[in-house]
């Protein structure tokens, strides 16, 4: 199974683009990449999809440390979103802070907590364990 979309909800415009060159240049998902530089941006278009009961990307790549709303103001609120089905959020991070380790741990929609930057094989190793839980629900 493919991953449809995947968002991305950083401010850094490196770590955005090498991001983007790693998953283009892999066939772990199909084509498109929504990007927001800040929490509010991401939950705003988000909950939009939401409400029109649109589907939300399958896997959300989200850093701490933002302007205007940062990853944990983000996920505060888009836990509360009544969503059906839940993206697998990888919170992508220069901290490691082990408090933000804990706290990232203890969202249950937080699947891990991985320090930047990624790297062709982790990206390839956290697509290839959700295709496995996919193929384990079947």
């Amino acid at each position: 199974m493919k991953i449809e979309t995947v968002c991305i909800i950083d401010d850094d415009p490196i770590f955005v683009y090498g991001t983007k060159i790693l998953l283009n240049h892999n066939s772990w998902y199909g084509s498109s990449v929504l990007v927001y530089e800040n929490g509010k941006e991401a939950l705003d278009d988000l909950t939009a999809l939401v409400k029109s009961e649109e589907k939300l990307p399958e896997v959300i790549f989200l850093d701490l440390n933002m302007p205007t709303m940062d990853g944990w103001e983000f996920l505060d609120e888009f836990i509360k979103l009544p969503l059906k089905k839940i993206p697998k959020v990888f919170i992508v991070s220069s901290s490691i802070d082990q408090r933000d380790i804990q706290k990232a741990h203890s969202y249950a929609i937080v699947e891990d907590f991985i320090e930047k930057p990624l790297s062709n094989t982790l990206m390839a190793n956290i697509f290839k364990a959700i295709e496995g839980e996919d193929k384990a629900v079947l």
